[in-house]
């Protein structure tokens, strides 16, 4: 479960596509980091540009870009029609997956002062990433724009929180930048059943945070009510983090409403489009459908996937790629263009396709590809495949249970039971080909030099934590097949009878992979020279497979009882 970031780097240069490929370049030269968009506007002389990866190699990309961008863009010649005040204006950081706003923000913070220290470019920290509270507004750090750069930075009020804090030459040409942690932002387009702009704007006031002006009377075209100091009184929308507008779309020709989401955790997508759904509702219009535009995290899919299962009071412990059809489906997604889940969803577009993995094989070719004179899969993957399918076994008969005639007052116990089985297959299967991995990992350690006393000492390193790592991954499997049995149990004893021997045989292969992992565990652990780590691990790994042993003769006995 990788942590993933994207980073949004506004570059001033919209015209000039060999400096943009120079930046870009410098992106791509990092592993790790994949480039999503490139995104050049002409009048704006601004490049938006999308990347996506694991944080330290995302703040590397970035710290790279930014540097080649000072070199190439001179700030003391540019013009456009977008604010700006640096070679790279902004550069922000938005947790994706598997990581905090907080840890996020520690990012920004490394990121922020290298550029400072390494690359000589002034930095301002802003949004969720302010040092000084009253930075947290972009726009309050970009006042007066690079025009304003030479007499604010030098000022005690102004003093950037890294880098130099006087109007140099090289800061003339490089301009500030301004690096920031905020939420992933979310263009989401509402379809409707109207060719009025009107009509659509009513129903975007009706829901964005902002809402509507208070008028007195006619609620569009009475008087507006202001308060005491002459501002328009404002009635609140419905959905907050929300900006929304309504327009006509000249090619399919209907209005949208279009949305901006700023935080997911306040408002989800389908919160959103339940919500508008209903407002349109009572203004005598339909919801056709709707449009994700630009990428989504995949969380985002599967948390409105099992809202949508949740309220057909079915089990949301299923496929994650059977949970993103009943979104797509529900949410309309594909009314206006196929939703196409490798190309829109972070994760899947971040997968290496080209990367061989053994879970990709069918069933023949990973059954012929075992029995072949190659060392891998060997004993370890193939007991996380066995765990893998006892949990999976597990899931089917909570799924079965959930789905039952007559059981419906209970198709949330046994969903809950679902996930947990899913969450553990998810993790073995992972674990099939992180096995073989590891077996790599030992061989490229018994591959390096041993020339000198240096490389003979740095050699038996990487051996012993090549080896710790590889009687890690076999213990982990045998805590997951440990931990699956648990749903097995539970099936046998309260799940659908027609399918207890599914349930038996589940624990029956989760018992094996913990049997078969401890064997690999103690093998690798064997070449340790750390032997009180290794009689640590094999003592642990004897207490999982006592338990196993003693919850396989249970769940069994459960089993041969009701057949």
């Amino acid at each position: 479960m990788k942590k993933l970031i994207e980073c949004v780097p506004n570059f001033s240069e919209g015209n000039d596509m060999n400096i943009i490929k120079q930046i870009t370049n410098e992106i791509e030269s990092v592993e790790g980091v994949r480039l999503i968009d490139v995104d050049p506007g002409k009048a704006t002389n601004r490049t938006v540009v999308t990347m996506v990866g694991t944080p330290d190699e995302v703040c590397e990309a970035a710290f790279r870009a930014v540097k080649k961008a000072a070199e190439l863009i001179d700030m003391s010649k540019h013009s456009g029609a977008h604010p700006r005040f640096g070679a790279t204006d902004v550069c922000p950081l938005v947790p994706v997956a598997n990581i905090t706003m907080e840890e996020t923000v520690a990012y920004a913070h490394k990121l922020a002062k290298r550029i400072g220290e390494e690359a000589g470019v002034p930095v301002y920290c802003y949004e969720s990433a302010a040092q000084i509270p009253e930075r947290k507004n972009l726009a309050v750090c970009r006042a007066g724009e690079y025009e304003a750069v030479k007499d604010r930075i030098g000022t005690e009020q102004w003093k950037p929180d890294f880098g130099p804090s006087a109007f140099t030459s090289a800061v003339a040409k490089s301009g500030v930048t301004a690096v920031g942690a905020r939420n992933f932002l979310i263009a989401y387009n509402f379809n409707l059943n109207t060719t009025s702009t009107r009509r659509a704007n009513a129903i975007a006031f009706d829901v964005r945070e902002r809402g509507r002006t208070l008028r007195e009377g006619n609620p569009a075209t009475g008087k507006i009510v202001t308060d005491e100091k002459g501002n328009p009184v404002m009635i609140p929308g419905t959905l907050k983090a929300t900006k929304a507008i309504g327009w006509f779309i000249e090619e399919f020709g209907v209005a949208q409403i279009s949305m901006n989401m700023t935080d997911l955790t306040v408002t989800s997508i389908h919160k959103a489009f339940d919500e508008v759904c209903a407002k349109a509702q009572a203004r005598g219009i339909r919801v056709t459908g709707s449009e994700l535009v630009g990428v989504v995290p995949l969380k985002a899919m599967l948390d409105a996937g099992k809202h949508y299962l949740r309220m057909q009071e079915r089990s949301t412990g299923i496929a994650d790629r059977e949970i993103i059809k009943i979104a797509v489906k529900s949410l309309g997604l594909d009314e206006l263009y196929p939703f196409d889940a490798d190309k829109k969803i972070i994760e899947y577009i971040l997968e290496d396709k080209e990367q061989k993995k053994l879970v990709d094989l069918n069933l023949t070719q990973f059954v012929e590809e075992t029995a072949s004179e190659s060392m891998a899969p060997g004993g370890g993957s193939i007991s996380a495949y066995m765990g893998a399918m006892g949990a999976a076994l597990g899931s089917m008969v909570a799924n079965l249970s959930a789905h039952k005639p007559g059981w419906d007052d209970r198709w949330e116990e046994f969903s809950d039971w679902a996930e947990q089985g899913k969450s553990y297959h998810r993790k073995l299967v992972h674990l099939v080909d992180e096995d073989t991995n590891a077996f790599n990992k030992i061989m490229d350690a018994i591959r390096l030099p041993k020339g000198t006393d240096t490389e003979k000492t740095a050699r038996t390193e990487a051996m012993e934590e090549a080896t710790k790592f590889a009687t890690m991954v076999p213990f982990q499997t045998m805590e997951l097949c440990l931990g699956s049995m648990d749903v097995a149990k539970a099936m046998a004893e309260i799940g659908n009878p027609n399918s207890v021997t599914d349930a038996g045989v589940g624990a029956l292969a989760a018992r094996s992979g913990v049997l078969g992992a401890f064997m690999n565990v103690k093998i690798n652990a064997a070449d340790l020279q750390d032997k009180a780590w290794a009689a640590d691990i094999i003592a642990k790994g004897q207490a999982i497979v006592d338990k196993a042993i003693a919850l396989e003769n249970e769940i069994v006995a459960m089993v041969n009882a009701k057949i």
